[in-house]
């Protein structure tokens, strides 16, 4: 069956960061989407701009209905446009969702080991999300670089589900503080050797990394190379 491409209304908008927008997209009345899941992505655009289309991840999950959820950054024409201009009332055009970016919750017993930078954190919102909603045994343990803690996306969000999930960690290291700030979490870039020390059982883990060409390659060394494993234990997104 064909995806219908549909014009929906945003419903609200939440700044994370002074360059970073969430948009609430509501489905309109009649809308089917069919079957989707956590991970894919959608592609908008300006129904008076057709030409300039993005695709973003959802930052919501496969089991939300009613509505996606999309967090973008300040970045080229349409992520400039969305951050500066989109507010409630709004309509944007929504091409379903697809992608092959996929939380594997199956079998019991998984450990996702998920890497991030700056936006690239958006999609694992999702995968946590659905994890905690539905009680899964499943280990989650997130990644995420940024520039300073002024930086850091969901942040709240992410502690509140640390608090209702025993099974999923939210580190955050940081790599361009000053020396003073206070902050007492890790400093420096993410390192292979740091990833590595998350891992308890090569088999049982999927890596997940989503954000800079150099940071991704890293990941894939790091599974490839440095533990052995295939292709297939993990999957990858980058955007240069």
């Amino acid at each position: 069956m064909a995806k219908v491409i549909a014009e929906m209304l945003v419903e609200s908008v939440t700044m994370e960061l002074p360059d970073v927008k969430t948009v609430h997209l509501k489905w309109p009345e009649g809308y089917d989407p069919g079957e989707f899941k956590t991970g894919q992505f959608i592609t908008v655009y300006w129904p008076h701009k057709t030409k300039y289309k993005r695709a973003y991840s959802l930052s919501s999950s496969g089991l939300d209905r009613g509505f996606y959820e999309v967090t973008v950054k300040r970045d080229g024409k349409m992520g400039t446009s969305i951050v500066d201009w989109v507010e409630a009332g709004d309509k944007l055009f929504v091409i379903p969702p697809t992608g092959r970016f996929l939380p594997v919750f199956d079998p019991p017993g998984r450990h996702l080991i998920c890497v991030a930078g700056g936006s690239g954190v958006t999609p694992f919102r999702g995968f946590v999300r659905e994890a905690t909603a539905r009680g899964l045994d499943t280990k989650i343990t997130v990644l995420y670089t940024v520039k300073t803690t002024n930086d850091i996306i969901f942040a709240n969000e992410f502690r509140e589900l640390e608090a209702k999930n025993p099974n999923f960690k939210f580190i955050v290291t940081c790599t361009r503080l000053a020396p003073e700030d206070p902050w007492t979490g890790r400093r420096g870039r993410i390192t292979p050797d740091w990833v590595k020390s998350f891992v308890t059982d090569p088999a049982s883990t999927v890596f997940y990394a989503c954000g800079t060409n150099e940071m991704v390659a890293a990941v894939e060394h790091l599974v490839i190379h440095d533990l052995g494993l295939p292709k297939e234990q993990m999957k990858l997104e980058k955007w240069g």
